[in-house]
């Protein structure tokens, strides 16, 4: 089985992993006139990367960018543990041995529901994990303290289990094609930030961005833009982010004052779901959502 594919629509062509059932006819109206992009699947990618961040720029979020990140976990959920049954073949449950997952996905794919898929992934992921321990802890021996070792702070060399565990703890194969797929949509961010200009309208009177994904952004603009470009852009984009910031602190100071008897009878203005917007703009993702379920 080849990762990036999943069932074939109606009268559509393959899609790929990055994009869920339901956004996957809207993105193949736009793109149509691709055709058969199984054989071309990096202009697929590139196109369909392109409707996402359209459709995304219109959808009024705090961030872009982590109405994007939502959206590709959850196909990332639905392709590891869905009903395509990928855990089932040996090339992913290869790769899925091998990476694991870290505590925020193993927590993500439990509540996703499926009970057999994340029993199988977990079955040979510890059949991988324990013949790996067994050969770690074969190789394994003390380092020999100095005469002073004790005396001194951080005399030790990093314990090489304690490196093991910490590289295992990091590894997460969610995590790494999120990874992949993320750095497209920038890609994807400075390409249509140069040559469409509406885009860059929606942008610039957009809700900015969380304070995380406007860091990549800030890093990104030095490789993806010119002097010219740069001088543009970052002017631009603080002013945004100036602007929004304050814009969540009002929001959140009203709700503050709402809580005074006083103001019992005024309106609330936009400050209702100010808390789980600030926690957003702050630290990125949704504090308010559900956990993502298999559709059944």
């Amino acid at each position: 089985m080849t990762d990036y594919v999943l069932p074939r629509l109606e009268n559509t062509p393959t899609a790929v992993v990055f994009y869920g059932e339901s956004r996957k006819q809207q993105i193949f109206e736009d793109i149509k006139d691709v055709g058969r992009v199984e054989y071309d699947l990096d202009l697929f990618r590139e196109r369909a990367a392109r409707v996402e961040m359209l459709i995304v720029s219109n959808a009024n979020d705090e961030c872009p960018f982590c109405y994007i990140e939502r959206n590709v976990e959850q196909d990332l959920l639905d392709f590891v543990l869905g009903s395509g049954s990928s855990y089932m073949e040996s090339d992913v449950r290869e790769a899925t041995d091998k990476a694991g997952f870290c505590r925020n996905h193993f927590k993500k794919m439990f509540d996703y529901g499926n009970t057999l898929g994340n029993g199988w992934i977990l079955k040979t992921h510890f059949e991988h994990m324990n013949r790996e321990m067994k050969a770690r802890f074969k190789a394994f021996s003390p380092q020999k303290t100095p005469l002073m070792g004790k005396f001194k702070k951080n005399a030790a060399q990093p314990n090489s289990i304690g490196l093991w565990v910490k590289e295992q703890e990091e590894s997460c194969y969610i995590c790494r094609r999120f990874a992949d797929t993320y750095a497209r949509y920038l890609d994807t961010f400075f390409v249509m930030y140069k040559k469409d200009r509406d885009f860059c309208d929606k942008i610039r009177t957009g809700k900015g961005f969380c304070l995380a994904h406007f860091g990549d952004l800030c890093e990104a603009a030095e490789t993806k833009l010119n002097d010219k470009e740069k001088a543009e852009f970052y002017p631009m984009l603080f002013t945004l982010m100036e602007e929004n910031m304050q814009r969540l602190s009002d929001d959140v100071s009203w709700l503050v004052e709402k809580f005074d008897y006083r103001n019992q009878n005024a309106d609330w203005k936009n400050s209702k779901d100010a808390v789980q917007r600030g926690m957003q703009k702050l630290a990125g993702g949704y504090p308010a959502d559900d956990p993502y379920k298999m559709n059944k």
